[in-house]
């Protein structure tokens, strides 16, 4: 693999797949699926050998252990220049203590100095706020980052798991107070699994955030693990066995699309699952775990090849979300009533603007 994509309006380029690490060690809430160091290290070095570049993980993954292996993966390789290293914070690492969790200033300092101490670097290249608490003004996070990145400390910031308001609330405030931007929004996304497309993916698009898709496989639940039964569903992972959540009959409708579609392709169902992912509008980048390094070697071949027109509608349309107000207000075929298509009104065509050129003298899409 060695397509990389700026992430966002920054000049950030990063590998079209990410590595995400919240099985790199033992301990913590994760814990009952994670992996040694010695197990991490061949996933770890499957994914730089192949072209990888993105590494995700977070201060709360395997209580710290995730940093703390990838610190030392990272030095033992000598790659740390080479990668684009992520990490983020918001869960508590002290229960005694309201000022150990949140996205606080108080917070906030304490945990990016904790990661870099974790990871042994002295900078990371993104930084991300992992989920809203609610409670913690905008202006405090967005304030923040900016003094993280003009101290050193940090690259560029991101946001994961937030409402899209929030997003584009704490996004207009770096703008107008010309502070540092978010340039990546962290959000789950699948073919079981598409609510951002409503509000997320415009607004990101708009905004200049890249999207980063966490759990393109839903969980497992496209892998081709599971089967139905009689009984309900048999597999080799934690739903065959009667854990997570029940499947239902919309989920098992883009199970069976997209077994038909792997098929025809001759390719595994997660990766046609995560080649659809990487390929939608917005998305910059798509993380994927893996517990054997040919996991990742099947992963990493998710973007050899192009799922075909008529292909990608089966998928899209089996998997198509139920739009209610006022999002259902916003389809082409609601928007006919607002101008008639017969005017022909729309947005400037390819070309209205002058292309840009790369080295070699090539327009740059």
């Amino acid at each position: 693999m060695n397509d990389y994509y700026l992430l966002g309006r920054s000049g950030l380029r990063v590998s079209r797949l990410a590595l995400g690490t919240m099985n790199f060690g033992t301990g913590g809430f994760h814990a009952a699926y994670g992996k040694t160091e010695a197990a991490a290290e061949p996933i770890f070095r499957r994914y730089v050998e192949a072209g990888g570049n993105f590494i995700d993980t977070a201060d709360f993954y395997t209580a710290g252990e995730s940093e703390q292996i990838l610190g030392r993966l990272i030095a033992s390789a000598g790659l740390r220049d080479r990668l684009v290293l992520t990490s983020k914070f918001t869960n508590t690492v002290d229960p005694t203590d309201p000022n150990a969790g949140g996205n606080g200033r108080k917070h906030m300092i304490r945990a990016v100095e904790a990661s870099l101490r974790r990871l042994g670097t002295d900078y990371l290249d993104l930084y991300l706020l992992h989920t809203w608490d609610r409670i913690t003004p905008v202006e405090e996070v967005v304030r923040t980052f900016d003094d993280l990145v003009r101290a050193g400390k940090i690259r560029y910031a991101g946001l994961s798991d937030v409402p899209a308001w929030y997003a584009a609330r704490a996004q207009s405030l770096a703008e107008a107070h010309a502070m540092a931007p978010m340039i990546s929004l962290q959000l789950p996304y699948s073919l079981i699994n598409r609510g951002i497309e409503a509000e997320y993916a415009p607004m990101a698009q708009s905004l200049g955030m890249g999207l980063t898709a966490w759990s393109p496989i839903g969980g497992g639940l496209l892998s081709g693990k599971y089967r139905r039964t009689a009984d309900g569903v048999a597999g080799e992972g934690r739903l065959g066995s009667g854990g997570g959540q029940p499947i239902s009959d919309r989920d098992w409708q883009v199970i069976d699309a997209l077994q038909g579609v792997a098929d025809e392709l001759g390719r595994s169902m997660a990766q046609v699952a995560i080649n659809w992912v990487a390929s939608q509008p917005g998305v910059g980048s798509v993380i994927i775990g893996a517990s054997s390094a040919e996991q990742v070697d099947g992963n990493m071949a998710a973007l050899d090849f192009e799922i075909p027109a008529q292909a990608r509608r089966r998928l899209d349309e089996a998997s198509a979300p139920a739009l209610s107000a006022p999002y259902v207000m916003f389809t082409p075929a609601y928007q006919s009533w607002i101008v008639s298509p017969g005017l022909g009104i729309g947005d400037k065509p390819a070309g209205y603007a002058p292309p840009v050129f790369n080295g070699a003298d090539q327009p740059v899409d």
